[in-house]
């Protein structure tokens, strides 16, 4: 019998995750070297799969080591080339020397996926310059420097490329991580700006927006905000890693050679409708049915 204090599994397993269907076919990205950070567990992992399922070779990072290299061998059991390095994208001079070497390793590089990132559930009012800082500085500044220094490197050799965004569904704001939906917001306009600027150099830039998309990341969240994750939007669901990977798979395919500077939202309608709450639902949003709160005075 499972024990109360065992956390509850969320997102695929292994096996689960190869066992997803794809609409993609096999070998549609043979040739092609496929940069994926944050690619150790969660949505960055689905979409590593995914692309060497697919055909690709595969450079991953991330700052777990331990976690890097079981996800390294998942994707050469698929039969791809892997380059895994543990670094940190916050730090330009390491992210620099991931771009170096994936080029003078793999020959260059096609696509690069930015899925690093993280965030903590906490009040707004309760934030401290360090936590602001440590979320702002992942999830916006290092994207930044992952995406100018991809770009650099295909300017300087004149060749194409593609980059895909893993952001956040921050159109009706994000209570409970307010410091994520500043920093996401951040990348979806660098994103929309670049794209302009870098299309006489052939660098398409895109977005994944996901909305509750059930990962292992769930468990970082209290019992209560996890559960209203699933009350986050119209189909009253949770979506799924594939779904993500499948998106990104679309902006980097020939069916997405002619967008850039877009914003695939893949949320099951939360921008339109839905309460999710990563901290869990304060007292005063807890609305009887058929009744409207009193108002503060």
């Amino acid at each position: 019998m499972e024990s109360s204090a065992t956390p509850k599994r969320y997102g695929f397993d292994d096996a689960e995750l190869l066992a997803q269907p794809t609409v993609f076919r096999p070998g549609l990205f043979a040739g092609q070297t496929v940069l994926v950070s944050g690619a150790g567990s969660g949505l960055g992992k689905a979409v590593a799969t995914l692309f060497a399922r697919l055909g690709a070779r595969l450079a991953i990072c991330g700052r777990n080591p331990e976690r890097l290299e079981a996800a390294a061998g998942l994707l050469r059991g698929l039969g791809a080339e892997v380059i895994a390095v543990p670094m940190s994208i916050r730090d330009p001079a390491q992210v620099q020397a991931l771009i170096e070497r994936v080029w003078a390793e793999a020959g260059g590089l096609d696509l690069l996926v930015n899925n690093a990132g993280g965030q903590f559930p906490q009040a707004a009012l309760d934030y401290t310059v360090k936590g602001w800082n440590a979320v702002i500085d992942t999830n916006l500044n290092g994207t930044w420097y992952m995406m100018q220094a991809a770009a650099r490197a295909w300017v300087a050799a004149r060749r194409p490329g593609a980059i895909v965004n893993i952001v956040a569904d921050i159109w009706r704001g994000m209570p409970g991580i307010a410091h994520t939906c500043a920093a996401r917001a951040g990348v979806v306009y660098v994103s929309k700006s670049v794209a302009v600027e870098w299309a006489p150099h052939r660098i398409r830039v895109n977005c994944v927006a996901p909305g509750c998309v059930e990962t292992s990341a769930f468990n970082l969240y209290p019992p209560e905000g996890a559960a209203s994750f699933y009350e986050s939007n119209p189909m009253l669901r949770a979506g799924d890693a594939q779904d993500i990977a499948e998106a990104c798979c679309y902006l980097a395919a020939p069916s997405g050679k002619f967008v850039t500077g877009e914003v695939v939202t893949v949320d099951g309608g939360q921008q339109l409708w839905g309460d999710p709450w990563p901290i869990g639902r304060p007292d005063y949003f807890r609305i009887p049915q058929g009744a409207a709160p009193a108002p503060k005075e």
